[in-house]
């Protein structure tokens, strides 16, 4: 592969290695240069830009990408089209990720060219989560590097383990003071656990703290069919000659193990009754805060065996003490619990759908549609506003004077929407708990939407991140904890973040909307006529 400054004319069929901007022309890196470049090149007076050519022997870093990606992919992953060097591997089903490390440790090792990444292994996932990208370093690669990475991956180094365990019986044992409602309670995490497997209760007990007793119900729960059984204890096990192994035992089960290196989550257990698991809870499954249980039951609900080996290796990351959903120490104190939230308004597009007027400007009801978004925005309980601006940001700033706001301008506006929310979040004032992100051509997004999103910020109860839904479906704008502004900042392209609302769901706080405002952007000449008639 050939790299290096050339001519305009000569530069004819490379591909550009920076973005390039000069006066009103912007080229973006990876661009191939063809005859439209070469003369856009020389109108603007550009003498020499860098470009990369590919040799005989050499694939596109698309092509590389894409056939490592086809290769690594096995049962229940979809791959997309690749794009700039990057081909993204989904999930297309739900289950719980199977990673070969070995396979990946073989696959980087083939040269620095080639990079690829996963989520942990045994991730539980939706359909249509990332979980895998294969990432190549420079514009292309020499092919026996390409044949070398897909070699590697013989076999696939992933899979999605689909959930095969559906009916499950519960028992929670009874001692003085334990309050029915905590087991209420319990009840109705489990089910919550359950669900995303597809995984239902289908039946539960409630008996004394007696071996005899639990050893009768969890008999009678297999007789019902149950294919996992799960027993919550009024008193924690404390040793294998306890009340819950010694039931399981007495039934003819055996315990594989007791134990387990992740803190929440130490006293669980872990057996089997003929082909049925059974799990003795540790206390911190009645939370519905992340913790070993969910390790462990995610990979039964998939029919993935869990040996002692598997659960003696969970040490390395089984310090489960600053998990998303928790207050974290590094949070100042008083910042946590309360509502200040700032608004950011992205108002930087070049409205390319619109065919050449910025649709940010265009009027609704005798106003720009930027200006109905910021008023909305100022009017809230939102304690500041920032506009992030880019393509023509002196006219916008125009159409919103006299609004308290603060403007700040991407110079990457060209780069996507990606580069504006990261402008906007780095804005965000220092004091603020959280942002809610609105997209300036959405104009029918009202003042009392951005308070119920706020109304909906509840830190201390998990609730991190504010979204609005209709039929199940999620719009916009979407309010996030500030415990997320590092997530967001390495944002990328023209992709916005809802795969990271995919990815902590749990911490994902739904506001029921009616109508199509939350999810009506005016990005094309009939969507603002259709706005404008309605």
């Amino acid at each position: 592969m050939k790299f290096g400054p050339a001519s305009p004319a000569d530069a004819l069929g490379g591909v550009t290695v920076h973005t390039l901007r000069q006066g009103d022309l912007v080229l973006k890196k990876g661009t191939t240069v063809g005859v439209d470049e070469v003369a856009a090149l020389k109108r603007a007076g550009v003498r020499e830009v860098v470009v990369v050519r590919l040799e005989e022997g050499d694939v596109s870093e698309d092509v590389a990408a894409a056939s490592i990606a086809q290769a690594v992919a096995g049962e229940g992953v979809h791959v997309e089209r690749a794009f700039t060097g990057r081909a993204n591997l989904f999930a297309a089903h739900p289950g719980v990720l199977v990673v070969d490390r070995a396979i990946v440790d073989r696959i980087n090792g083939v040269d620095e060219a080639i990079t690829f990444a996963t989520l942990a292994a045994f991730k539980p996932v939706v359909e249509g989560e990332m979980i895998a990208t294969v990432k190549l370093i420079p514009f292309g690669v020499a092919g026996s590097l390409r044949d070398a990475a897909v070699g590697a991956a013989s076999g696939g180094a992933m899979r999605i383990a689909p959930y095969g365990i559906k009916r499950v019986g519960v028992v929670s044992t009874l001692l003085p003071g334990l309050s029915p409602k905590v087991i209420d309670k319990t009840l109705r995490v489990t089910a919550e656990r359950l669900a995303p497997a597809g995984a239902r209760i289908i039946a539960e007990r409630r008996v004394a703290h007696d071996e005899d007793a639990l050893a009768k119900s969890v008999k009678e729960l297999l007789g019902l069919g149950a294919e996992l059984v799960i027993v919550f204890g009024a008193s924690a096990i404390a040793d294998r000659r306890d009340v819950i192994p010694s039931a399981i035992e007495q039934v003819g089960g055996a315990i594989e193990h007791f134990g387990m290196p992740v803190d929440p989550g130490n006293l669980l257990l872990i057996g089997r009754i003929g082909d049925v698991p059974v799990l003795g809870a540790p206390g911190c499954a009645r939370s519905p805060v992340e913790n070993g249980f969910d390790w462990v039951l995610m990979r039964l609900l998939a029919n993935i065996p869990v040996t002692r080996a598997d659960l003696t290796g969970m040490g390395v990351g089984g310090l489960l003490m600053e998990i998303i959903t928790r207050p974290q120490p590094r949070v100042p104190v008083g910042t946590d619990g309360n509502r200040n939230v700032a608004a950011i308004v992205l108002a930087a597009g070049r409205s390319t759908r619109m065919g050449g007027p910025n649709k940010l400007l265009a009027e609704l009801n005798g106003k720009a549609l930027v200006r109905i978004v910021a008023e909305q925005a100022v009017a809230s309980k939102a304690t500041s506003v920032t506009v992030v601006t880019g393509h023509q940001a002196a006219e916008v700033e125009k159409a919103l004077a006299g609004l308290k706001v603060t403007f700040v301008y991407n110079p990457d506006f060209p780069d996507g929407l990606a580069s504006s929310v990261k402008a906007g979040i780095k804005a965000v004032p220092a004091n603020a708990d959280g942002a809610v992100v609105c997209l300036g051509d959405m104009p029918l997004i009202d003042t009392r939407l951005i308070d119920r999103l706020i109304e909906a910020f509840a830190p201390d109860h998990g609730s991190l991140i504010s979204v609005p839904v209709s039929d199940g479906r999620r719009g916009n704008p979407v309010l996030w904890s500030r415990r997320f502004f590092g997530e967001l900042m390495t944002l990328d392209g023209d992709i916005g973040a809802r795969h990271l609302i995919m990815k902590h769901g749990e911490a994902v706080a739904e506001v029921p909307v009616e109508g199509h405002g939350a999810f009506l952007d005016i990005d094309t000449p009939q969507a603002l006529a259709a706005a404008r008639s309605g």
